[in-house]
């Protein structure tokens, strides 16, 4: 019989989980699987995730909740070889919307039963912490900031937040190395970036893929009111002559002044340098 452990966070996206529950159980009596959900707490979810592997041996693991619920997922399970399945249920599902996942419940768990897995790449910052998706120094990390501060969620709780983020918003001096050249900017924010896309759908790296054994460092130098707008709130492409990518498999940045810094849509505080590098398909993910 298969076994599945989901790990769920029951207050992402601010909206109960009740509902996702009740299918889950449907789905997986309907298909005799047997099946495990742990609810996050804040607390040692780590070592508890840890423990529910060991105790019960899933033959799948399933992150349900946003881009942050799956982090800790992937922590718990990189450079192994258990599949990790996503059914998006979170304020921001960046990645799930990166690797084009259903919203549809019933066709997320028909992915994760077929078990299909890719190994995608995951970018080690400071050798302790882990990016999945995309992180910033900058504007899109005062913005989280702003956004959990404000205790608003959804659409509102955004719209204050980028509101606040636009008014205050101030250029950084940044000198980045990626072990051939060392260049110097003013820039607005700096993405650390194994995917394409934020949540909202702004395409900021038309490049990226989580699979190809490189990140990008996205410098965005200056845009104007306008463009900083639809970046927050419109799902398009981002071009200017004042955005530059840069390749790298590692990298070192400076900031003269401390900047906002976040994660995968955790906000890590403020930072005056960080050490970059690619670690190599080493997560287990289930395709869709």
């Amino acid at each position: 019989m298969l076994k599945i452990l989901f790990v769920l966070n029951p207050i992402s996206g601010g909206v109960p989980k009740a509902e996702i529950e009740a299918e889950i159980a449907e789905y997986t009596s309907k298909h005799n699987i047997h099946f495990e959900i742990y609810h996050t707490t804040g607390s040692f979810d780590k070592q508890s995730i840890q423990h529910w592997i060991k105790s019960i041996k899933p033959d799948r693991v399933v992150a349900v909740g946003g881009d942050g619920t799956l982090k800790l997922v992937a922590e718990v399970m990189l450079d192994g070889n258990l599949p990790l399945g996503i059914i998006p249920a979170g304020s921001a599902n960046g990645m799930a919307r990166e690797l084009g996942l259903p919203t549809d419940i019933t066709e997320c768990l028909n992915a994760i039963v077929r078990g299909e897995a890719d190994r995608v790449d995951v970018i080690c910052i400071n050798n302790r912490d882990i990016c999945l998706h995309l992180s910033d120094i900058g504007m899109n990390a005062q913005l989280v900031k702003y956004f959990d501060e404000s205790g608003l969620r959804g659409k509102l709780g955004y719209a204050r937040g980028v509101l606040r983020m636009l008014l205050r918003r101030s250029l950084l001096q940044v000198r980045i190395h990626d072990g051939h050249k060392e260049i110097e900017r003013n820039a607005f924010m700096v993405v650390l970036a194994n995917a394409r896309m934020y949540g909202t759908g702004a395409m900021i790296n038309p490049e990226g893929d989580p699979r190809d054994g490189i990140f990008e460092v996205v410098v965005i130098r200056r845009l104007t009111l306008i463009a900083l707008v639809k970046m927050f709130f419109r799902a398009n492409k981002l071009t200017s002559k004042y955005i530059e990518i840069i390749p790298a498999q590692s990298v070192n940045i400076h900031v003269k002044k401390k900047a906002y810094f976040q994660v995968d849509g955790e906000y890590k505080g403020k930072v005056k340098a960080i050490h970059a590098e690619i670690k190599k398909h080493s997560l287990c993910l289930i395709k869709y």
